[in-house]
C-alpha cells in the first residue's frame, strides 16, 4: 500500500508503510482493494471519511478508481452510515471529477491545508455525500 500511495501523491505527502498498519489496527478504519489499488475509510457515528483512494499510476483510465469508490460506497452503507466526506487537494482535478461524479460537492474549504513537496500551500476541498 505504501509502495503505491507513494507513486501516487507527493502532497499530501505519501504515507509511511507503518501508518498504513496503524490505520488498519483501528476496528472503524476499512480497506477496499483492487489488483493495484485501495481505498481506506474511517467510520465515526453516522459518517465516513474517504481518508485515501490510490491506483498505481501505470493502470490509471481503467476504471479502478471507480470500482473503488463503488466499494468504498458499499462497505460505507453496510456499516450504516448516512454521510461521506473527504478532503482533496484543490489542484487534484482527476480527483475531484471523479468525486464529482458520484454526487461529492464542496462543503468548504481549508486554506493552505497542504504543502507541497516544493513547500507551496495548496488549499483542500472539503467534500460531502448523503449515502
Amino acid at each position: 500500500m505504501a509502495a503505491i500511495h507513494g507513486k501516487c501523491f507527493t502532497h499530501p505527502r505519501p504515507w509511511s508503510a507503518q501508518e498504513f498498519t496503524d490505520l488498519l489496527a483501528s476496528d472503524t478504519v476499512f480497506m477496499c482493494k483492487a489488483a493495484q489499488g485501495f481505498a481506506l475509510g474511517r467510520v465515526a457515528g453516522p459518517e465516513v471519511e474517504l481518508l485515501t483512494i490510490a491506483v498505481d499510476p501505470a493502470y490509471h483510465r481503467l476504471g479502478m478508481a471507480r470500482d473503488l469508490m463503488n466499494a468504498f460506497e458499499e462497505c460505507a452503507v453496510k456499516k450504516s452510515t448516512k454521510e461521506a466526506f473527504l478532503e482533496v487537494a484543490e489542484d487534484n482535478t482527476a480527483a475531484i471529477a471523479l468525486y464529482k461524479a458520484f454526487g461529492f460537492t464542496q462543503a468548504g474549504l481549508r486554506k493552505d491545508y497542504y504543502t507541497s513537496s516544493t513547500s507551496v500551500r495548496i488549499s483542500a476541498l472539503v467534500m460531502t455525500k448523503s449515502l
